[in-house]
């Protein structure tokens, strides 16, 4: 996606806490739509192919969530982790990743993937569709910077990671805020 650009409307199936129903499991289905996320503030969206793979949860899951602060620094509002994976699996990632500063969006269908072209076969590895690795600065529902891995295509042979992590994208905000200043 190029900068200006809006993103799709999507409505994303979400579960959410809800104490009032009780048991093992207070959990109930909300339908958040892409506005729900990104209207009105400036954040962070980055996607990767999977929750529990090596290096979405050692560095890039990790690397934005320990750097929230910095980012808050930069402007930015929220910061969101997007897969190609359903709600019951993004909650539990979090959970394990202990997650307090990023917010999980769970693209169990992969259409909002598909519709910011990045959904790509992961066959290769057992995957099935799956999302090319980016990130992106969303400002109001708009892209400000895009940040995509290179060799975007099916079954690749590789797991290309440093354009998208949280280091580049902040290195970004921070060149962009000097630029803006002076």
């Amino acid at each position: 996606m190029q900068p200006g650009a809006k993103l799709p409307d999507v409505t994303f199936r979400t579960r959410v806490r809800d104490e009032s129903i009780g048991g093992p499991n207070p959990y109930r289905w909300e339908e958040l739509t892409t506005a729900d996320y990104f209207a009105g503030k400036r954040a962070v969206l980055f996607a990767l192919p999977g929750a529990f793979t090596p290096t979405c949860s050692t560095f890039q899951l990790p690397g934005f969530e320990n750097g929230f602060a910095e980012f808050q620094a930069q402007g930015i509002d929220a910061i969101y982790c997007l897969s190609v994976n359903d709600a019951f699996v993004m909650n539990q990632w979090a959970k394990a990743q202990g997650l307090a500063n990023v917010q999980v969006i769970p693209d169990g269908s992969g259409e909002f993937t598909r519709r910011v072209g990045m959904l790509v076969r992961k066959d290769n590895l057992g995957f099935g569709l799956r999302s090319w690795r980016y990130a992106a600065v969303i400002n109001d529902g708009r892209v400000e910077a895009w940040f995509e891995e290179p060799g975007l295509c099916d079954n690749h042979g590789e797991d290309p990671y440093g354009v998208s992590s949280p280091e580049s994208v902040l290195a970004w905000l921070r060149d962009s805020a000097q630029e803006q200043a002076a």
